[in-house]
């Protein structure tokens, strides 16, 4: 069963950009949201020595990519959650975050993580009323596709 897609207003926009801001991993990783709608959700990371996996080549670490996939997949599945609650007062909505999951997380690594940042995206495939599932994908910001991922979180 899909939800009904929730409405994006200025004070939900800040409550869950105050959410993943607060996350000391996010801020360790540099992530900021960059936008946030009821269709999908993009992040962006900057390129940072502590984020390089082949300091050969000046590579972005597996485990930093599959990191930023799963961050903007739960963003998204915290969207498509939160649609099934829009009858609740925002503060009960956010506090369902706290159940918030990865279940399960594929990543195909497509190309290098080269570049001066990348731009994370996801949209949701299906939110039901304890699992949503997510397609995201990391570009470098010139627009290479570095890696996709699907994630499936627990939102219920």
């Amino acid at each position: 069963m899909h939800s009904t897609p929730v409405a994006i207003t200025d004070e939900l926009r800040t409550a869950i950009t105050g959410y993943f801001d607060r996350v000391p991993f996010n801020q360790l990783l540099g992530l900021q949201l960059e936008d946030i709608s009821a269709d999908k959700v993009s992040m962006l990371m900057p390129m940072k020595n502590e984020l390089i996996g082949n300091y050969i080549h000046s590579i972005l670490h597996g485990g930093a990519i599959a990191t930023v996939l799963d961050v903007v997949g739960g963003a998204m599945a915290t969207i498509g959650a939160l649609g099934r609650h829009q009858h609740l007062p925002l503060a009960e909505r956010m506090r369902a975050l706290s159940k918030l999951g990865t279940i399960d997380l594929r990543v195909d690594y497509l190309r290098p993580g080269r570049g001066e940042g990348f731009r994370a995206t996801a949209v949701l495939l299906r939110s039901g009323n304890k699992v949503a599932v997510v397609r995201s994908e990391l570009h470098a910001v010139d627009g290479t596709l570095i890696a996709v991922g699907t994630g499936t979180y627990l939102c219920g």
